[in-house]
């Protein structure tokens, strides 16, 4: 993929990020802790930057997320195939096998939204999750079948590709696996992020309980869900990983991070779904409408909430598939035969690449903080100088709210933009290609441990709050209305959370992508000229 259209998917999905959760700091902090008006109230000067974010961050970006990985992915796989037996022997169906993959996967997703709306008609508030949930359970079962018919058609029985120059017989079964392999553990990963992130459940309902004792505790207990909700998604990549590369060696990897992905078109109608609801929500605030359509659209936006995590999951998953896919071929074309850890060369560049996610983490976090800082004193100023404002009387200047929003996330994205950009570029330079294989190996594993972390630390923050809002069960009401201390300190931790889910934990998805496909482009020019230090001493 061109870097070019790389960088303007980072822009996206960073600035969009840094964008949408400023506003929603600084809205949250004045407006529901420091002056206990509601959510969306039209006085918070900051409502309709929050409302215009909610579009900018939570769909554009996590959209041009996805985007790059299905395309990395696609190209991964049909370089590869275009080396393989049926790549030299002009095979042009089976050469297309990757693109047939995305076209069933279309297909498949279209014949869903049926079962969506014919079948499974949504009557009360419970059957919200259960609802979406099925969507991605009917699409991997006819994905499934799908990719049966596509490999039984499209493939011969048998064919030879290339592993870093050794030539491996593969099944067309096999290659059928490897697919389903990727498409089955995106449903797993799906699957517990719903557990970590959704009300329904006593993790996000042990985060709200802890909200009794105030804030601190909160944060802790979220912290220590994000960390443990790491484990079985990351078992699932290392299977997944495990069976297509034994089967299919980098190809396999390739397909499994499409498989993962084929379903793409659902997973973004229900990622879509969270911001959709909580924008009608703020409308209705803002219209005057009644309570009772505010209370309607907070349980679909808990929903939103939820899915929106699952959607999370399923691009940090699918992004560490390519990234190793675009890794292997970064090794074959800087024509590296090993990439040996117990090298001083390489383990520096290992050591080195596993902290360049914690330091994009920092620069994007503080992007938010500094933006939200100066929407916090905007927001106050106007409070505090509108005369009327608090009464209703007078109308707020949303358009200087706006511009905070929007000012700061172009400029501060320049910062964490030009890490991902310059590593590359000078640690294969200065030190070579094995140390930039240990960079980018490194930056791999930390990033999809931190980016899986922090995604599900925000939702279960963030339903934690809304868990208490709703009020819908008697152990939510023992822990007090809008207002009190337990949901103040929830509405701390979902805006210290907000940070984690929507920015730097998505971010470091095009973290981890976008300094593979640089390395990828760069590879001969290293090869050639790099490790100039090392050559000097």
């Amino acid at each position: 993929m061109d870097l070019v259209v790389l960088q303007w998917l980072f822009f996206g999905r960073v600035a969009g990020g840094i964008y949408t959760k400023a506003a929603d700091v600084g809205a949250d902090l004045v407006g529901k802790v420091e002056r206990n008006i509601p959510e969306d109230d039209p006085r918070n000067p900051a409502v309709i930057a929050d409302n215009v974010g909610d579009n900018v961050g939570d769909i554009a970006g996590m959209g041009s997320d996805l985007f790059g990985s299905y395309a990395e992915s696609s190209c991964a796989a049909l370089v590869v195939a275009s080396i393989s037996s049926f790549g030299n022997n002009h095979e042009f169906t089976s050469m297309m096998y990757p693109l047939l993959i995305s076209s069933v996967g279309i297909l498949v997703c279209l014949l869903t939204t049926l079962f969506a709306t014919d079948f499974f008609e949504v009557k009360t508030v419970k059957e919200i999750e259960p609802a979406l949930k099925n969507q991605l359970i009917i699409s991997t079962i006819l994905m499934t079948i799908g990719i049966a018919l596509v490999s039984w058609i499209a493939l011969p029985s048998s064919f030879t590709i290339f592993n870093f120059g050794v030539q491996k017989e593969v099944k067309n079964w096999q290659l059928f696996l490897c697919v389903c392999v990727g498409l089955w553990a995106g449903l797993i990963i799906g699957f517990v992020t719903e557990y970590y992130t959704s009300n329904a459940y006593s993790p996000v309902q042990d985060v709200a309980d802890s909200c009794r004792t105030g804030a601190a505790t909160n944060v802790i207990f979220g912290l220590a869900l994000g960390y443990k909700s790491v484990i079985i998604p990351i078992f699932a990549i290392a299977i997944s990983i495990f069976v297509s590369f034994t089967f299919a060696a980098m190809y396999g990897v390739a397909v499994a991070a499409l498989g993962m992905l084929s379903t793409i078109a659902t997973g973004l109608a229900i990622d879509a779904y969270g911001p959709i609801s909580d924008n009608a929500g703020g409308i209705a605030e803002m219209a005057g409408m009644s309570h009772r359509i505010r209370e309607r659209t907070d349980a679909l936006d808990a929903a939103g909430n939820t899915t929106a995590a699952i959607g999370k999951g399923f691009a940090i998953g699918s992004a560490a598939l390519v990234s190793l896919a675009l890794f292997g071929a970064f090794v074959s074309r800087a024509e590296i035969t090993t990439v040996d850890v117990l090298t001083p060369k390489v383990f520096i560049g290992l050591i080195v690449g596993a902290m360049l996610p914690y330091w994009f983490s920092a620069m994007t976090m503080k992007s938010v903080g500094s933006a939200a800082l100066k929407m916090v004193e905007e927001v106050r100023r106007q409070f505090n100088t509108i005369p009327g404002l608090m009464e209703g009387t007078a109308k707020p200047d949303y358009a200087t709210c706006v511009k905070i929003s929007t000012d700061a996330s172009i400029k501060e994205m320049i910062p964490p933009g030009a890490l991902v950009m310059l590593t590359p570029l000078i640690v294969g330079y200065f030190f070579g290609v094995e140390t930039l294989s240990g960079v980018l190996a490194g930056s791999l594993v930390s990033g999809v441990q931190i980016a899986i972390s922090a995604s599900n630390t925000g939702g279960a923050w963030d339903n934690a709050k809304k868990y208490i809002e709703a009020g819908a069960s008697e152990h939510a009401r023992s822990l007090g209305p809008k207002g009190s201390d337990p949901h103040k300190a929830a509405v701390i931790g979902d805006t210290v959370g907000d940070p984690l889910k929507d920015t730097s934990g998505p971010s470091l998805n095009i973290l981890i992508k976008l300094m593979a496909v640089e390395s990828l482009v760069f590879a001969p020019f290293f090869a050639a000229h790099g490790g100039l230090l090392f050559k000097i001493f």
